[in-house]
């Protein structure tokens, strides 16, 4: 039997994973181990991880490492605490391979502990690009550290490959989080609006800002140019979902606290909606505003537009209903009111999203249950020597 251990250390990247962690788990030939940590700890942070144990998954280990500051030393000091605890952890559970997704200073520690223990790490979205946060630099250093990549795109699997892992290991798979929304089942309106406590009205924008980690201006002028421009849609409410724990997210999630006492008849506010409300909202808002992938990847496949501030997604491949703007408040302003004209609701309806394929669980699941893990040696695949003409 393969003991294959699933890290998680924040809500939104345990929601994509739960499609796969459900294979795992119905496979009579795989031991499911989680690896637990981060903001699902976290009493700030809604203490998520009780949300994997109502889903009937196991927690094998949790792993206490995040500091009550946000601010670089302590992100660092965060990273520091999770690679002891990673470490111990996994000398405990000794995973046949690890999976991680994503690109998060959590996942990075977790990655470095299973190098030093000869674990084969299986990494989900690496080869993207997103230029605004130092996830950046991250995502790259864990691609080095796996030994299975899935990619999303073939962009993607390309630049998985440009960075010199062999082309047997890496998989064009489709952005995994787009296979949940063809099984769930939504909330309606109403529904939602009770789970919520909040009346939703005739135009409707779900917002989610998270700070930006390498850009200039700090997160905290860049979301108070948001609340501007939201402060101007008088017809519109709005839905927030808090920011993570990267440096400044603790102001921002100030800012929106502030925001909805004073504007509670036209915002609300949620630490973590979870997966089911946070797409059924998706789904039922005019308009996704802020600078989440869910706006670039999950919310092209139920048609409804975004608008994508600022340089954090940047280098991201994009739908035609993703609209870019400037973290400026006459930008962002712009972009709303293009978001709600029918040309644009048009484009969304019909936008074709480049993350979507079938199956992707189910594909990532059989390639991680079958692939040989004896020699964890990787040779560099180099480029042909043609491809360096003219740089």
């Amino acid at each position: 039997m393969r003991r294959v251990c699933v890290f998680t250390g924040s809500r939104a990247e345990y929601g994509l994973l739960k499609p796969l962690l459900e294979r795992f788990r119905d496979d009579p030939d795989i031991e499911l181990q989680t690896l637990v940590s981060g903001m699902h700890l976290s009493p700030e942070f809604g203490l998520t991880y009780r949300e994997i144990e109502r889903d009937g998954f196991p927690l094998s280990e949790t792993i206490d490492m995040l500091l009550s500051s946000d601010t670089p030393a302590g992100l660092g000091k965060s990273t520091g605490l999770g690679l002891i605890g990673f470490s111990d952890a996994l000398a405990r559970l000794k995973p046949d391979v690890l999976v991680i997704l994503g690109d998060r200073f959590e996942a990075l520690a977790a990655a470095t502990a299973a190098v030093f223990h000869r674990i084969p790490v299986a990494h989900l979205h690496g080869g993207e690009s997103t230029q605004g946060a130092m996830d950046e630099a991250f995502r790259h250093a864990i691609t080095k550290m796996s030994h299975l990549h899935f990619a999303s795109t073939e962009e993607y699997r390309r630049r998985i490959i440009q960075l010199g892992e062999h082309p047997s290991r890496v998989f064009n798979v489709g952005a995994i989080g787009l296979d949940v929304m063809e099984e769930l089942d939504f909330l309606s309106k109403a529904e939602l609006e009770t789970d919520l406590g909040f009346e939703l009205g005739d135009r409707n924008l779900l917002i989610t800002f998270h700070p930006v980690t390498l850009e200039n201006q700090s997160a905290e002028q860049q979301f108070r140019e948001l609340l501007l421009a939201v402060d101007q849609l008088t017809s519109a409410k709005a839905i927030f979902t808090k920011a993570n724990a990267d440096t400044d997210g603790r102001v921002i999630n100030q800012l929106i606290d502030r925001y909805v006492a004073e504007n509670p008849e036209r915002a609300t506010a949620a630490t973590s909606l979870g997966q089911l409300r946070y797409l059924s909202a998706l789904r039922l808002v005019d308009a996704v505003v802020g600078n989440s992938s869910s706006g670039i990847i999950e919310a092209p496949s139920l048609g409804v537009p975004t608008v994508n501030i600022g340089d954090r997604q940047k280098g991201r491949t994009r739908a035609a209903s993703v609209i870019d703007c400037a973290p400026v408040a006459a930008d962002i302003l712009a972009a709303c009111r293009l978001a709600f004209t029918k040309e644009l609701k048009k484009i969304a309806r019909t936008a074709e999203n480049p993350y979507r394929q079938k199956n992707t669980a189910g594909r990532i699941a059989k390639i991680i249950g079958s692939a040989e893990f004896a020699d964890l040696k990787k040779a560099f695949f180099d480029l042909p020597q043609d491809c360096f003409r003219g740089l």
